[in-house]
């Protein structure tokens, strides 16, 4: 059984905040369904097929991919792009967003996760940075411009079992060219970033008004820390607290913030059950 104290300091941390910034990473997904990719064995047991290879998620996720195995590198990410499409966001994100909706300043999110479960279970576009991008936008593989669109007409067909892409892959509108998703990946020098600039620009104008601001931090490990990194930054130019949720690495670096080494559902169900009484 968890720390009962614990949990009612992260219930009075959120009671008392008057913004929220949520900042996430891949463990956010996780109680949706989404596959852990923490480590080689937790790759290639969604990915088998590349696990036979001995294909490492650095390798697949790179550019170089498209040009050298384009429809193994399209199966892997046609693959993602359907799981995100049909996989509904946990009750979670609807307990942050109704937390939000109840601030008087609102609520901003960061988040390293490309799947796009924020936009679906109803918080604002203009409230969301993508840090790494988002698997619902294209982007010409040259890219022969500076420009992206949105991947809603592609429908990848994928072998699961061998992963790979079965129909056509999606091309790009200027030059016909092979297109991949607008996603940061691995030793990628050609990412356009117009978007998550944009982004960026949108919540750094936000924060500089927010006051008292609650950092609530979900499943972000240390591995790639740009989100734990976000959140530092937060904390430090903005006077925030921060309420660390992640099963693995929950220590904070202040005792005055709270950090629950649980799962991101359980946690703010637990937080809600709190705020209700």
């Amino acid at each position: 059984m968890f720390p009962a104290h614990l949990i009612h300091q992260a219930a009075e941390l959120v009671d008392q905040a008057d913004s929220l910034v949520i900042a996430a990473g891949a463990g956010m997904g996780v109680d949706s369904g989404l596959p852990d990719f923490r480590g080689s064995d937790g790759f290639w047991k969604a990915y088998p097929a590349l696990g036979q290879q001995a294909i490492p998620f650095y390798e697949i996720a790179n550019p170089a991919a498209f040009r050298r195995y384009p429809r193994l590198a399209w199966g892997f990410y046609g693959h993602r792009l359907g799981l995100y499409r049909k996989t509904l966001p946990h009750a979670g994100f609807e307990i942050l967003r109704q937390w939000g909706v109840a601030k008087p300043h609102g609520l901003s999110v960061y988040t390293s996760n490309v799947d796009g479960h924020f936009q679906q279970a109803g918080m604002e576009e203009a409230h969301i940075n993508e840090c790494h991008g988002s698997i619902h936008y294209l982007q010409c593989l040259l890219p022969c411009r500076n420009s992206i669109w949105q991947a809603d007409p592609f429908i990848p067909e994928v072998d699961e079992l061998q992963c790979q892409l079965l129909n056509a892959a999606p091309a790009c509108p200027h030059c016909g060219g092979m297109a991949r998703p607008n996603i940061l990946m691995f030793g990628d020098s050609d990412w356009l970033e117009q978007r998550a600039q944009q982004q960026a620009a949108r919540q750094a104008q936000w924060l500089s008004s927010a006051s008292r601001p609650l950092v609530i931090e979900l499943g972000a490990g240390t591995a790639i820390p740009s989100v734990r990194n976000f959140s530092h930054r937060v904390m430090l130019d903005h006077g925030g607290r921060l309420l660390r949720i992640n099963l693995r690495e929950s220590q904070v670096p202040f005792a005055r913030d709270v950090g629950l080494a649980m799962g991101a559902l359980e946690a703010l169900t637990a937080i809600q059950a709190i705020l209700e009484k």
